[in-house]
């Protein structure tokens, strides 16, 4: 089950960095669901898994990185790990930042999904509604161990439907996990630093795939 006070706290802070959240009866953008958009990530992704040790990390990378752009906000995924503060940083401050999230994120499902062993992904043909988007609820069935819950929490925007912020396990949101450590970075060392912090994350990701 979801938890929904962390949903709460996500969209709290995205009140916060003014980004006003969308009414339950928006409509979708023609044609394509949040559903849609869960899928066709999870196509590349499996595709990505069953190609994995040929391709190397390089190529999972090069092959994940339009998918993950398309499919998540990255750009507000960024404001809303850094928090409140972001209001606070200048142009290229904020570029920086989100180029460097960008790559994290890229990354880290380049480095996660390095194999195929016969898994899939299941993904709930109905989306729950909430204030701030929708939650898209989806397993990583796994053939020799339990099932891995992955949830999504969605909005509308200008390119259509996108993620937000993913529910590991179904609860632990990614975006708070980060947002706990960036936003204590950014205060106490400033913007540089916490740059250089989540480009460190990256490499050690690359170096150790």
């Amino acid at each position: 089950m979801m938890n929904r006070r962390t949903v709460l706290r996500v969209l709290s802070t995205a009140v916060a960095l003014g980004i006003a959240p969308i009414s339950a009866g928006r409509a979708a953008a023609p044609g394509v669901s949040p559903v849609d958009i869960i899928k066709g990530f999870y196509d590349t992704l499996l595709s990505v898994m069953q190609q994995a040790k040929t391709l190397g990390l390089k190529g999972r990378y090069e092959k994940l990185d339009p998918a993950i752009h398309k499919a998540f906000n990255l750009p507000l995924m960024t404001r809303l790990s850094v928090g409140p503060d972001w209001q606070k940083l200048n142009a290229d401050e904020q570029k920086s930042l989100i180029a460097a999230f960008s790559d994290l994120s890229i990354s880290t499902y380049a480095a996660r999904f390095d194999g195929f062993s016969g898994e899939h992904f299941e993904v709930d043909p109905n989306p729950t509604q909430t204030s701030g988007g929708v939650i898209v609820a989806t397993k990583l069935v796994q053939i020799s161990d339990e099932p891995v819950q992955l949830n999504y929490l969605m909005r509308d925007g200008d390119n259509g439907w996108q993620i937000l912020d993913v529910f590991l396990k179904g609860t632990i949101s990614e975006l708070a996990t980060r947002r706990s450590e960036f936003s204590s970075v950014l205060r106490r060392d400033g913007a540089q630093a916490l740059v250089q912090l989540i480009e460190a994350r990256a490499a050690d990701l690359k170096k150790s795939a």
